[in-house]
């Protein structure tokens, strides 16, 4: 998330009542989270296992539970709890904002796009041209869709992260303040759920095409003509290259990467990142041609128990 000018750190510590160390002007242009951050943005993190990586990050403005030594070129802002202050500047910067209206008046939809009954459409919406969107779509605030999207029934667009810190007395919710970015010439099946990022940008690239029932986590990349099949679900912060098909009922974990023209067939669990150009199969994932032999060799347990009999 970029912010709408320019701020200091001074400025930034005062929002959220901590201390810092660096110079009182020293400039803060966004916040996000550290697998997208660049120099003037804020990251924040709270466990000694990820300091390292936090300090050594593109992120010019580390927002850490520690007293440590600042690197070079980069400030502090230090907090008791850095979860909570990144919150806190989610909502200040990015506040929820009400809307009494079916489409917001600050939403923009572009000529020839057709919006059946039942929908919503939030504050800063933009639509492109010559699009179709039927009923009862909830198309949450500052989502930006492409041209010739096509977009079924009862499917939400721009939920919340699945993001939660655990607490004593339960969890705290990371705020959402990112966004759904959908490219032109996108299908997007019904009943179909797409979270906007923590701080960043869940995008789908161009000629994606999405079956029924998808579901795709919170600052996910996917990219252009790409086909996912009904029953998918993908975590968050995954990168899906360009010209993947994924089959029906797969899922997949966190963080991973799926590469250019893979094939992940149906009922897959992707638990780690796959090369482009090859087939998938099984949990854990394996190239499918060995998994197949792995299972035609199983059937031909019972017959090898009985010749050692």
């Amino acid at each position: 998330m970029k912010f709408s000018k320019v701020f200091t750190l001074e400025a930034i510590a005062s929002i959220i009542g901590c201390e810092y160390i660096g110079e009182p002007d020293f400039t803060v242009t966004g916040m996000n989270e550290i697998h997208v951050v660049e120099p003037g943005d804020i990251v924040f993190v709270d466990h000694p296992k990820y300091y390292d990586k936090a300090l050594n990050s593109a992120a010019t403005i580390i927002l850490i539970n520690k007293n440590v030594a600042c690197p070079e070129g980069k400030a502090l802002l230090v907090s008791e709890d850095p979860f909570r202050d990144f919150n806190k500047l989610t909502s200040y910067f990015r506040p929820f904002q009400f809307s009494n209206v079916s489409i917001a008046t600050t939403a923009i939809i572009g000529e020839g796009t057709m919006v059946q009954p039942n929908c919503f459409i939030g504050n800063n919406v933009l639509v492109g041209k010559n699009g179709l969107i039927h009923p009862n779509v909830a198309i949450y605030d500052n989502t930006v869709i492409g041209d010739n999207v096509i977009i079924h029934a009862g499917t939400v667009i721009g939920a919340d992260a699945f993001y939660y810190k655990k607490r004593p007395d339960g969890y705290d919710q990371l705020l959402s303040g990112g966004r759904v970015v959908i490219k032109d010439n996108v299908g997007i099946g019904a009943l179909c759920s797409i979270d906007k990022g923590v701080t960043g940008d869940t995008t789908i690239g161009e000629g994606t095409k999405l079956d029924n029932q998808v579901h795709v986590g919170h600052d996910t990349v996917i990219g252009n003509r790409c086909l996912i099949a009904s029953q998918t679900g993908i975590a968050g912060c995954v990168i899906i290259e360009d010209e993947v098909t994924i089959w029906g009922q797969v899922g997949t974990t966190s963080g991973i990467t799926i590469g250019t023209k893979a094939v992940i067939m149906g009922q897959t669990g992707v638990t780690k990142s796959v090369e482009g150009g090859k087939s998938y199969f099984g949990t854990p994932i394996e190239e499918s041609r060995e998994k197949l032999k792995q299972l035609a060799n199983i059937k031909k347990i019972p017959e090898i128990l009985n010749k050692l009999k």
